[in-house]
């Protein structure tokens, strides 16, 4: 399971998604409007989906999303387009701002329709926008495409949103690769429930999932500033860094290294940007001894992290007449 990638990596194309909806609650509210783009990898939409949609429920906040009630009633309903939905997606990487959002209310539609999404990994623009340094008052879409000069017609309307974020998206791919930033894709996990129903896991922040991956490699100690980073070294992130916690989480895991929430004997190195830190898992790291290293610091080693001992190698099968007694 590959969390993040380089954005100089080749990508196979995005499915950039955007829904309105009546409600918050996906399940209970329904999709009213719907906008899927098929992007190649080089930004230009291969194929579609776009359509207003009967809830069959009441369309919930008309002052938003400007949709009534008489315009949705012969529009329509998810399962009767799911179809399309699914070949747009297909070989995609699926790509909305707030993706957890649009891609909850994506697979609660689609289990209601008896229909399985083939979504394998995801990026959410918002936290791909976090990591490219703007200078902007936020991260809205609305304010991300005046910064990039994007014209953007109509906001809450699916079809207008979805290609204001097309232009928005390439804009920031562009300027990961200029800065060498990784870009925030997620694996999408999928489960199957008693009665072989395919059902999607939410997408959850790593910052919830990491400390819960399993390392494939033994601790090898504490870091030894001046020497590289060793494969099972345990890494812990205090709240005084520049780069967001997904980021510098992305690269622990795919390094090799294990991500822990707490700061112990075990630990192998704190990245903290604080020289000083009078508080926190920065001053637990110098009484402990625990070395520290700035995040520009780690990112710099993470490039290059030493081969570590594998579990799998590590254990021994021992034999019954080679078993010791214990008592």
């Amino acid at each position: 399971m590959t969390w993040g990638r380089p954005a100089t990596d080749p990508s196979e194309g995005w499915a950039v998604v955007d829904v309105e909806t009546s409600g918050f609650k996906p399940g209970q509210a329904r999709i009213i409007s719907l906008a899927v783009l098929g992007l190649d990898a080089d930004g230009h939409v291969e194929n579609s989906v776009i359509s207003l949609l009967n809830p069959g429920v009441d369309p919930g906040p008309t002052h938003v999303h400007g949709l009534t009630a008489a315009m949705l009633e012969n529009q329509p309903r998810f399962a009767d387009i799911v179809a399309d939905v699914v070949e747009v997606l297909r070989g995609r990487t699926l790509v909305a701002h707030n993706a957890a959002f649009d891609y909850a209310f994506l697979v609660a539609e689609a289990e209601m329709a008896n229909a399985e999404l083939p979504v394998d990994t995801a990026m959410c623009t918002v936290e791909l926008a976090r990591r490219l340094d703007l200078g902007v008052d936020n991260l809205r879409l609305e304010t991300l495409a005046a910064h990039w000069g994007v014209n953007q017609q109509q906001p809450h309307d699916a079809f207008d949103d979805a290609q204001v974020l097309s232009r928005v998206l390439l804009a920031a791919v562009e300027r990961a690769r200029d800065r060498g930033v990784w870009l925030p894709v997620r694996p999408v996990t999928r489960r199957y429930w008693p009665n072989g129903r395919v059902t999607h896991d939410e997408l959850r922040p790593l910052t919830v999932l990491a400390s819960r991956i399993p390392c494939p490699y033994l601790n090898p100690g504490r870091y030894v500033r001046g020497q590289p980073l060793v494969q099972g070294m345990r890494v812990a992130l205090a709240a005084e860094v520049k780069r967001t916690h997904e980021e510098l989480l992305e690269r622990i895991v795919h390094a090799g290294l294990a991500y822990t929430a707490v700061v112990d004997s075990e630990t192998s190195l704190v990245i903290c940007n604080e020289p000083h830190p009078a508080h926190g898992k920065g001053l637990l790291a110098r009484e402990l001894g625990i070395p520290v290293l700035c995040d520009a610091q780690f990112m710099e080693c993470v490039g290059e992290v030493a081969a570590g001992t594998g579990v799998t190698e590590f254990a021994e099968v021992i034999g019954v007449d080679q078993q010791y007694a214990l008592f």
